[in-house]
């Protein structure tokens, strides 16, 4: 099997529910995880937007989500550590947790999860940025799978 990510809220491609937006409820939306490779003790999850105007936009990261996990409910608090032992980093906005989508009128932009399933938990505190969160985790990863959504404002 080949490792995966989903949502039930809606299919790779199509427009992420305005719940999950800046302009709705503003939570996370649920992910599942199938396909998990063998001896994997952790996860680790990131959301960004590459069509950003000033570059990449980070809206989410998350690690040292328990190997056993088979995805993630909606509405992650915006907490540092959650009762499982995941830790969240620091999005675009420099807060932690998820922030969702809201971009400028125009163009619907592009919204990549990537989940990495790793080998070891990256053991680290909370706070960890986009970028060096995944430099980890790739060091670490045993498989690693992205799922997109869409997003525009009129």
């Amino acid at each position: 099997m080949v490792l995966t990510v989903s949502s039930p809220a809606w299919k790779h491609g199509e427009p992420i529910p305005k719940k999950y937006t800046g302009d709705g409820a503003d939570v996370s939306p649920p992910l599942v995880f199938a396909g998990v490779p063998t001896g994997t003790t952790s996860f680790a999850l990131v959301c960004d937007d590459p069509d950003a105007p000033v570059g990449t936009w980070v809206h989410w990261v998350i690690y040292d989500l328990p190997g056993t996990a088979t995805g993630v409910p909606e509405g992650v608090p915006k907490a540092a550590s959650l009762p499982d032992g995941s830790r969240q980093g620091r999005n675009s906005w420099k807060k932690l947790g998820y922030g969702g989508p809201s971009p400028p009128p125009g163009k619907p932009h592009r919204y990549f999860f990537r989940l990495y399933a790793l080998r070891e938990p990256l053991g680290a505190g909370p706070g960890l940025g986009a970028k060096e969160m995944e430099a980890s985790a790739r060091a670490r990863s045993i498989g690693m799978a992205e799922f997109m959504g869409t997003y525009g404002r009129s």
